[in-house]
């Protein structure tokens, strides 16, 4: 099974296929070229298209922030359901 590239390297992988295209190469050449299906390539470019590397850096750790906050935001909702149960006599 292959492993999944890191978000650092499909946008790498993205500007090839551009350089490429640009060279007059099409673009189901160039896509091959990278060792990827069009439809991976193309929902890449959905997702990556225009960003830099930075910027998907800081994209991945938002996501990793956005899941600890909802993981903590979930934690504490439940604390609460607790405390309001065990303070209506229901423990």
């Amino acid at each position: 099974m292959a492993r999944r590239p890191k978000p650092e390297e499909i946008v790498a992988k993205l500007r090839q296929v551009d350089v490429l295209v640009s060279q007059g190469r099409s673009t189901a050449d160039a896509v091959r070229s990278i060792g990827v299906t069009e439809v991976t390539y193309y929902r890449w470019r959905k997702e990556f298209d225009g960003l830099k590397v930075d910027q998907v850096k800081r994209r991945k750790d938002l996501k990793t922030q956005n899941q600890r906050l909802r993981k903590a935001v979930a934690d504490l909702t439940l604390d609460k359901l607790i405390l309001a149960e065990a303070a209506r006599g229901n423990y």
